[in-house]
């Protein structure tokens, strides 16, 4: 074990209770650590110096912390950290909160993809306008063939539960094309083109690397059924914007929802609001706002600050090199 004394612990949350602030006291307590709470970034600030341990939401923290042995990431993806190169020449543990946000996205997309295959936002134009119909042909997950991009904790807990939806395939595509359970197949990401072109569902849960950019290109999109549709849940810059606007626009697809753009927040002047057949929402499938998420998220830091000095692996690493 590592003897400390006085090491400091911050916290930045604007959403942590008192429940989840005595857990992450009493985990650094045990080996003389305190903790400081802070409710925004620009709160915690003027407080970084001396801080070992952060946790935290924003690359500032750390390019603002000349002390800091270990940051934890209080969102599951870290290229906004890799880009702001705040890590660059410095020997900083990076942690994330993988792992917090599968339960609630899965479940995202579930809502979304059943949103789309039942055409409700076409029965709510006709219910603004004061319309009973009642006849459109609609889709089913049941008997559907989907194809999940990334199949991580994201893409492994939507497979966990769209399973009880009996789809036809569940096909996973990932780097190694190692089995991950409970696809039925899985294929590296050089077969890709070759399972979308019967695809009734693509989901992609990717984090952003330069492997990722694009991938979900033009020449993908002309693979797909016209029948088919995109959920994006991982990065917004996994999607040539162009290439699916045209798509969508033509007719080339059904449908798609986005919960992550290149831009973020979107432009209230931005032309993608009005694209046919997309639906946009604001980054909202994970978040903290569940409080599932939460429990999780500061449970898995108090683990690891226990886990920290008591000088074992933590169980969180993020990979720099890597992208997630």
């Amino acid at each position: 074990m590592i003897e400390m004394s006085g090491k400091k612990i911050v916290v930045v949350s604007s959403n942590i209770n008192e429940n989840q602030k005595n857990k992450i006291i009493q985990a650094g307590e045990k080996y003389g650590a305190f903790a400081e709470f802070y409710d925004s970034v620009d709160a915690a600030l003027p407080h970084l110096e001396g801080a070992e341990i952060i946790y935290g939401p924003s690359p500032k923290l750390i390019a603002n912390a000349p002390d800091i042995k270990w940051y934890c990431s209080s969102s599951a993806g870290i290229d906004h950290y890799i880009r702001s190169g705040v890590f660059d020449g410095r020997d900083i543990i990076l942690t994330n909160s993988s792992g917090s946000y599968g339960m609630s996205i899965a479940e995202y997309i579930i809502m979304m993809s059943l949103y789309m295959m039942r055409r409700m936002p076409e029965y709510e134009d006709t219910i603004a306008n004061h319309q009973w119909v009642s006849n459109l042909e609609i889709t089913s997950l049941f008997g559907s063939r989907i194809v999940v991009l990334g199949t991580g904790n994201l893409g492994k807990t939507f497979a966990e539960r769209v399973r009880s939806f009996s789809p036809e395939s569940l096909i996973g595509v990932n780097r190694s094309g190692l089995h991950v359970e409970p696809f039925d197949k899985i294929v590296d990401v050089s077969q890709f083109s070759d399972v979308i072109s019967d695809a009734d569902l693509l989901v992609m849960c990717l984090p952003g690397t330069k492997e990722t950019e694009g991938i979900l290109s033009k020449d993908i999109l002309e693979k797909m059924p016209s029948t088919s549709f995109v959920v994006n849940v991982g990065r917004g810059s996994a999607v040539d914007i162009d290439a699916l606007v045209e798509a969508l626009e033509s007719g080339k697809i059904a449908g798609a929802t986005l919960d992550v753009l290149p831009q973020e927040p979107l432009p209230e002047d931005s032309p993608l609001w009005d694209v046919k057949n997309l639906l946009i929402t604001p980054h909202i499938s994970g978040q903290e706002t569940i409080p599932w998420t939460r429990d999780n998220n500061y449970n898995m830091f108090a683990e690891d600050i226990e886990n920290y000095f008591e000088g074992k692996p933590l169980a969180h690493v993020a990979s720099l090199s890597k992208g997630y």
